[in-house]
């Protein structure tokens, strides 16, 4: 046990190395950054498998070194049990030669008064033994705490086997989806925001999930009360099944648990040149909060990006959805949540050149150069390329706010942008581990284990009955193995019951007098007997 504690120890120091330095299944970008910055640390970390803790061949090496040292501890350990549980208690010999120790004279025969005796410790939930010929009894009781710590360690050694098994065979990843759209659990829909078992087949639920409605409630001053998403889930092959997921109340479906994780504003933008439509859908929107800042009186960024133009176009957009609480923010020079859609607008610059990359949640502008920006309000449309507002401007937004209308139709080369409607998008969190089950009988169990280690002690305890008079003496004796401080005051209350069971402490002085022997017949002496 004492080989499992070292190694329990040693995983535990893994684990700090792994919370402690990036690993590249959960953030490759954050190594790629520490490697920058730190090169000479990085090699070091690199060479001894930091970046990868929980992947590393020590890590394994540990792990499958534990599961040994538990084997071979708990294998006797659990054969001992189950053999003390069979054996029946043995009697003792020298009872006086116990740390407790006590003799009463009762007035009960040997026999009656040891089986007395016995059903007193039967009532105390001893485990007996009874000789009556010899008028012994031998009693012992805890045993539970034995059971209760094998179950304990069996238990944990199956939650580290569980959790083993569920993360090298499952996978956790995000999925974001836009109200009146729908999303299929499939590794190319999760956008590289996936990570997988080192032991998964590849085999996702292809679960249909469809947003019909998103929830949001705050408090007055802006914080945030509740979140649910309305779904519709549907099985390959199976029927359509309504559920809400909330914080703290994950919904299982087809093998794979639903989270709520995260909550955003997505715009429905119409991208055209002419008569092509160049892009129609909505755009999920991201923050980037300042230290201390509050996030939700920060505006929402995004971005379009038209790569099959020549030359390519990017269009940033900002979204403000609360265009009352944003000019109440100029006003007082508090920022205000905007946490509800009203009159939602967004300023956009338009960029042109070579795009670096095909995310929506940057911009590499190093080979791209501004063309124009403006203001476009919810039902607008707008000369993307000039900045000004083609139709749509009546009571959106308060004037105060600004906007430039196009003195002309700009021609059917224009790059005309429009945004008929603002969604909120959700963002789950999908996992998928079989040994979830598992995982929580083992925490079931380990915490019923932990009972009897804290309640139960471990307690023998002999008496003896020998024949005085018409009565008996009565020794008992017994020692603890647990909480021997609290025993002395629990053998007084045994040796009170056995005592009592056998007919009641006597004295000597008030034990019934035994008949005097009779005595013979004188015989006549010899020599007054005449010839």
């Amino acid at each position: 046990m004492r080989t499992a504690i070292v190694l329990l120890l040693m995983l535990a120091a893994a684990a700090v190395v792994g919370s402690l330095i990036p690993q590249i299944p959960n953030s490759p970008q954050r190594v790629a950054a520490y490697q920058i910055d730190h090169p000479l640390w990085a090699k070091l970390w690199q060479a001894a498998g930091f970046f990868d803790v929980f992947g590393s061949w020590w890590f394994a090496l540990i792990t499958t070194l534990l599961f040994v040292s538990l084997v071979a501890c708990l294998l006797p350990r659990s054969r001992a049990m189950i053999r003390a549980a069979r054996a029946k208690p043995i009697h003792a010999r020298e009872l006086d030669a116990f740390p407790a120790f006590a003799e009463r004279r009762v007035a009960m025969p040997p026999e009656a008064a040891a089986a007395g005796a016995a059903t007193a410790l039967r009532h105390k939930r001893y485990r007996v033994e009874l000789d009556t010929s010899a008028g012994s009894v031998a009693a012992e009781k805890g045993a539970l705490r034995e059971i209760g710590s094998l179950a304990f360690h069996w238990a944990f050694l199956l939650l580290l086997i569980a959790v083993i098994v569920g993360k090298g065979t499952g996978y956790v990843g995000h999925a974001t989806i836009v109200e009146g759209y729908g999303w299929t659990d499939a590794q190319f829909n999760y956008d590289g925001d996936l990570r997988t078992g080192r032991f998964f087949g590849g085999n996702f639920s292809g679960t249909q999930i469809q947003l019909q409605n998103f929830e949001d409630n705050f408090r007055t001053s802006g914080i945030p009360m509740d979140f649910q998403s309305q779904l519709t889930l549907t099985a390959p092959g199976g029927t359509a099944e309504q559920a809400d997921v909330r914080i703290n109340h994950p919904v299982v479906f087809n093998g794979i648990r639903i989270y709520q994780f995260g909550f955003g504003w997505a715009p429905i933008i119409q991208v055209k040149r002419g008569d092509t439509t160049l892009f129609d859908g909505p755009v999920v929107l991201g923050q980037t909060t300042p230290p201390g800042g509050n996030p939700l009186a920060q505006p929402w960024t995004g971005f379009v990006k038209l790569t099959t133009l020549r030359p390519q176009i990017a269009i940033a957009v900002r979204l403000y959805p609360d265009a009352g609480a944003y000019l109440q923010s100029l006003a007082t020079g508090v920022p205000q949540p905007m946490t509800q859609a009203n009159a939602p607008f967004m300023d956009y610059e338009v960029w042109q050149g070579k795009l670096l990359d095909n995310s929506l949640t940057t911009l590499d502008t190093r080979f791209m150069h501004q063309t124009s920006s403006g203001l476009i309000g919810k039902g607008w449309t707008v000369d993307a390329t000039r900045g000004c507002v083609i139709s749509g401007t009546s009571g959106a937004i308060p004037a105060s706010v600004g906007h430039v209308t196009c003195p002309n139709s700009g021609g059917p080369a224009t790059l005309t942008m429009g945004f008929p409607d603002l969604r909120q998008y959700t963002t789950l969190q999908i996992s998928h581990d079989a040994t979830v089950p598992w995982v929580l009988a083992a925490a079931i169990l380990i915490v019923l284990g932990l009972l009897p280690a804290l309640y139960i002690s471990r307690r023998k305890v002999w008496v003896r009955a020998r024949p005085d008079g018409t009565g008996s003496v009565l020794q008992v004796g017994g020692f603890a193995l647990q909480r021997k401080d609290r025993f002395d005051e629990e053998f007084a209350s045994l040796v009170e019951a056995v005592t009592t069971a056998a007919g009641g402490a006597i004295t000597r002085d008030s034990q019934p007098a035994s008949e005097p022997d009779p005595q013979p017949d004188p015989q006549p002496d010899p020599q007054e007997v005449s010839p």
